[in-house]
């Protein structure tokens, strides 16, 4: 059972409708490290950027592709020392959901569960690099999800004045 709130968070309804996971995997896996192998030789630590996204399409009657990009690129005196994008993508199954709950569903519930394998993905992937471990700090989806929200707002209101 999924219950809707508002943005306030405050309870709106409940709404009973079903959310299956029918697949997880790895759409997409890029690393570039073009600095290799001088940047080993550094004593610094390079600073990290970390940018995500989503995007989410119907792929069938009730059944959703959501994909959770995540890109990581590592500097070190403003060159790009190493960059490593992670594409995690998941096949949902939903059904009893209505159209106006899909997209916060689609925009922070499915991320969220791409989160953890994402996570893990990049963390290899910059291991495998011959970098240090890293790993990617939890995220409230939601509240990034509330913010894109009130941009959007903002900027629609700006265009029409």
């Amino acid at each position: 059972m999924v219950e809707g709130k508002n943005s306030a968070g405050a309870q709106e309804e409940n709404i009973t409708g079903q959310i299956a996971i029918l697949k997880v995997y790895v759409k997409d896996l890029s690393v570039e490290n073009p600095e290799a192998p001088q940047v080993f030789q550094a004593e610094s630590m390079p600073s990290v950027e970390m940018n995500m996204r989503s995007e989410a399409k119907n792929i069938g009657e009730g059944t959703y592709e959501s994909i959770l990009t995540v890109t990581l690129k590592f500097k070190s005196e403003e060159k790009t020392v190493l960059l490593v994008e992670v594409a995690q993508a998941g096949i949902f199954a939903i059904k009893g959901i209505p159209e106006n709950h899909m997209q916060q569903l689609l925009s922070v519930h499915c991320p969220s569960v791409l989160f953890p394998y994402a996570r893990q993905v990049a963390s290899e992937a910059v291991g495998q690099a011959g970098f240090p471990p890293f790993y990617l700090p939890p995220t409230n989806l939601e509240a990034l999800y509330q913010q894109q929200l009130a941009a959007q707002h903002q900027e629609d209101r700006s265009s029409v004045n």
